[in-house]
C-alpha cells in the first residue's frame, strides 16, 4: 500500500477546514489532492478526533501483526 504523504493528524485538520464552511474544491486545491482522495479520507476518519484516530493506527498495526503470526498456522 502506497505511503501518505499526510499523517493521520494532518488529515483530521484538513476535514476540520470543511466542517468549519470551506468548500471541497478549494481545499483539493490548497492541499493537492483529488476529491475523492478527500472523500475517501472522510469516509474512513470523519467525526474522529486525534486520539481515536491514533487509536485506530494502533488497532491497525496490531491486527496486521497477529494476522502475519496466524498465517502459517490456517495453512
Amino acid at each position: 500500500m502506497k505511503q501518505s504523504r499526510f499523517s493521520e493528524e494532518q488529515i483530521i485538520g484538513i476535514l476540520r477546514e470543511q466542517e468549519s464552511g470551506m468548500t471541497v474544491a478549494d481545499l483539493c486545491r490548497k492541499h493537492a489532492i483529488g476529491k475523492a482522495t478527500f472523500f475517501k479520507w472522510k469516509a474512513r476518519l470523519g467525526g474522529m478526533d486525534v486520539s481515536d484516530a491514533r487509536k485506530l493506527k494502533q488497532l491497525e498495526d496490531e491486527n496486521a501483526k497477529l494476522k502475519k503470526l496466524l498465517a502459517p498456522l490456517a495453512v
